[in-house]
């Protein structure tokens, strides 16, 4: 097998600085390059790398949980991500939040310090198929090396429009009615709610169904011809909203297990917020992604109680996202099919989610040194979530092939009933991918 003398990275976000990171960590150089901070995407705006746009929320940290499994697999492959995760996580009940700015400053700090790694600024745009590539430049790839992905390396590329929740002020929350609490009072009351009476939620709903949305200026002019196609994991609260009057209460604004300390009752819907920052001065509004204009977001919002006089520090806003049609284009180490020397990594793979890119990240990386090294890479079992993952990648499910969180259904069954129901039988799964994990570090060890 040939050897390279470096592992070029393009893309600093997570699945690239885990990429960066699994490379250099195996004592293969990396050239890791990023357009920050001469070039933004529409959705960027911090200098740092591994910036989370739409949430602090790396989601549930229950192994009976898809992703709280998949943490817990990467944990124990020696992953940067969840590394700079528990060093910077703030309180959020059963999930995993993290301080966005401690989390990305921790990254940026662990790669430009890492003797193996060099940092390049700048925008790439073309890739040189002699050399050993690992792209990981997100689902806001600019115009130009998409345009190159899709046309010179014969990547059919698709899009679909992904949205990010405000975040408010604590001190500007009217905490004499809204409270703190979790729901069924499981775990600690990191949660801020916002309860509804029936008339306060029609009002709300009726203004939230009609209010303006932003104009897509970002994007080009084709594609707003296009009807959008809107994940359903980061769908905008007012299409939610328009799938029926009683959507919402099912959803984000689900009232079960919260009691309104005022009433000693449930409400008939609750608004949650999440701490974005470990001193609790900024909290995002729960499921709340959105493309409503800023001062429709400001006047409709507000409708909320215990918002009355909500300060926003950051608005909701909506970006396009840009994935590959992989099943066919990439195998389940993340090497595309026709040229083993180019690796994908991240949503553009069609992974959907912070955890899962840099899953894909840490895959790819760890097959891109084994390359370098000229020695055999690394293929997870579909008993694992990791490797159920990258499975989903190689060869899609029937019907259209669409971006994927991790979940229970994607990996290889147990082949066997358990007792106990859904979460019973979800532990078993944890249990026997954990093995299989810790059989593959031990074969990597060898």
């Amino acid at each position: 097998m040939a050897k390279f003398d470096f592992v070029n990275v393009y893309g600093a976000g997570l699945a690239g600085c885990e990429a960066a990171w699994q490379i250099a960590e195996r004592g293969v150089r990396v050239k890791l390059y990023e357009m920050k901070p001469h070039k933004y995407t529409p959705a960027h705006h911090h200098e740092g790398f591994a910036e989370l746009v739409c949430s602090n929320s790396l989601r549930s940290d229950s192994l009976i949980n898809a992703v709280g499994l998949l943490k817990e697999e990467m944990r124990r492959l020696g992953s940067l991500i969840m590394m700079a995760a528990e060093a910077t996580k703030v309180p959020a009940g059963s999930a995993l939040a993290v301080d966005r700015e401690l989390f990305s400053a921790f990254i940026t700090e662990k790669i430009k310090n890492h003797p193996l790694i060099e940092v390049i600024e700048g925008e790439m745009t073309s890739v040189n198929p002699d050399e050993l590539t690992v792209i990981a430049t997100g689902p806001l790839t600019s115009d130009a090396m998409a345009e190159y992905i899709e046309k010179e390396l014969g990547c059919s590329g698709l899009h679909f429009f992904d949205a990010a929740a405000p975040i408010v002020d604590f001190s500007s929350i009217n905490m004499d009615v809204a409270f703190f609490a979790s729901r069924y009072d499981k775990g600690d009351a990191d949660y801020i709610n916002c309860p509804m009476t029936r008339e306060q939620y029609d009002a709300f709903y009726n203004e939230l169904v009609g209010a303006k949305e932003a104009e897509i200026k970002e994007f080009d002019r084709e594609e707003q011809k296009k009807k959008l196609q809107v994940f359903e994991g980061c769908m905008p609260v007012e299409v939610m909203a328009k799938r029926g009057y009683d959507t919402l209460c099912y959803g984000p604004l689900k009232p079960v297990g919260l009691v309104d300390p005022r009433t000693g009752r449930e409400s008939f819907a609750v608004v949650q917020l999440r701490k974005e920052n470990k001193e609790g001065t900024m909290y995002n509004l729960v499921g709340f992604q959105t493309h409503l204009t800023f001062p429709e977001q400001r006047r409709v919002f507000r409708m909320i109680p215990g918002l009355e006089n909500a300060e926003f520090l950051r608005y909701g806003i909506m970006h396009r996202n840009t994935y590959l049609n992989s099943p066919g284009l990439l195998k389940n180490d993340y090497s595309m099919i026709n040229n083993e020397n180019i690796f994908f990594a991240g949503q553009m793979t069609g992974v959907e989610g912070y955890i899962e890119s840099a899953g894909s990240g840490l895959v790819a990386g760890i097959n891109a040194a084994a390359r370098a090294l000229g020695t055999k890479g690394t293929l997870f079992p579909d008993t694992t979530m990791i490797g159920a993952m990258a499975s989903y990648v190689q060869n899609g499910s029937m019907g259209k092939f669409v971006p994927m969180n991790a979940n229970f259904g994607i990996i290889e069954p147990l082949g066997y009933r358990v007792k106990g129901g859904k979460a019973a039988k979800n532990e078993v799964i944890s249990g026997r991918a954990l093995e299989a994990i810790d059989a593959v570090i031990s074969d990597m060890k060898k």
